[in-house]
């Protein structure tokens, strides 16, 4: 007997169970069936995306083949859901896309100013980013985490480390510019650096450099000895 997907235990629905326990283990139809909403008078959004993915041998590449009108075909599937699944699988080819691209992989402080100036060498004021590294020393992520004045920012160490968790960093090279032209820590950059170092140990995430970045040159922490 059918039953409606607000009827379900909460467990078995797919939205409550992204929530409780997490993306990772809904099934690829239940997923789908999120982005539906809802099936047919005869079975439910899950039942009609699993028949979907049956007809494809629960393949999402062929899935992703298939047009708006093909899968309209489906008794159950207007134009809208149609293109809200062709949307969601062409979103999810230009990720892959974008993950096959060559990470940069820092191999020196230079690496970072080069990386790093076009974003921030030449602005008014001052800005602090962390770059999120992998085990090889590939960016994976870069994140402005504060924006300030002329003299300074502040710097939220809760917020560093838990985009370091999102992406699964090993290490992280923060980075700040310097408006003034000055390529000398201050002692309130040296502080920051210290705290994030401290806080880096507790999670096994290094700090590899703190790198100082200006108009046309950068004054790194590792290479000065002082990191």
């Amino acid at each position: 007997m059918y039953m409606p997907i607000n009827q379900w235990a909460e467990d078995d629905r797919p939205r409550e169970k992204f929530l409780l326990k997490g993306k990772s283990t809904l099934s690829d139809s239940e997923l789908i069936a999120i982005l539906i909403g809802s099936g047919s008078r005869n079975e439910s959004a899950v039942q009609l995306c699993q028949r979907i993915l049956g007809s494809v041998n629960n393949n999402l590449h062929h899935l992703g083949k298939l047009s708006v009108p093909q899968l309209m075909q489906f008794k159950g599937i207007g134009e809208a859901k149609a293109i809200t699944i062709a949307a969601a699988l062409e979103l999810g080819r230009r990720r892959r896309e974008e993950d096959s691209l060559e990470l940069t992989k820092i191999t020196s402080s230079k690496a970072v100013f080069e990386l790093m100036q076009p974003i921030i060498g030449e602005l008014p004021h001052e800005e602090f980013w962390v770059l999120f590294l992998n085990n090889s020393n590939k960016v994976m992520y870069k994140s402005q985490i504060s924006k300030g004045g002329i003299t300074g920012t502040v710097v939220d160490t809760r917020l560093v480390f838990k985009i370091a968790l999102e992406h699964h960093a090993v290490s992280m090279i923060l980075v700040h510019n310097h408006p003034s032209g000055k390529l000398e820590a201050s002692e309130a950059d040296k502080q920051i650096t210290k705290k994030v170092k401290e806080a880096g140990k507790h999670l096994d995430i290094l700090i590899l450099d703190h790198i100082i970045v200006t108009e046309k040159s950068y004054f790194s922490f590792a290479d000065e000895g002082i990191i």
